[in-house]
């Protein structure tokens, strides 16, 4: 049983940083457990780093620099 309302966990599992902290718990703590598997997490952060350098990458003309 999850004490989050239905509404933030949904939000929690759009927001990348549950994947990185997920991630580490896992890799940082003796016999640490994944709760989402680290293909996942690492599947979800390499995924939004692409998007977000492509979205900056276009923005970046133009800026006018």
């Amino acid at each position: 049983m999850s004490l989050m309302p239905a509404w933030l966990r949904a939000v929690s599992h759009a927001n990348p940083l549950t994947y990185e902290v997920d991630a580490l718990r896992a890799l940082m703590l003796t016999n640490g457990t994944s709760e989402y598997g680290l293909l996942l997490d690492f599947g979800v952060l390499l995924s939004v780093t692409v998007v977000l350098t492509a979205i900056a990458a276009k923005m970046y003309g133009r800026m006018g620099y």
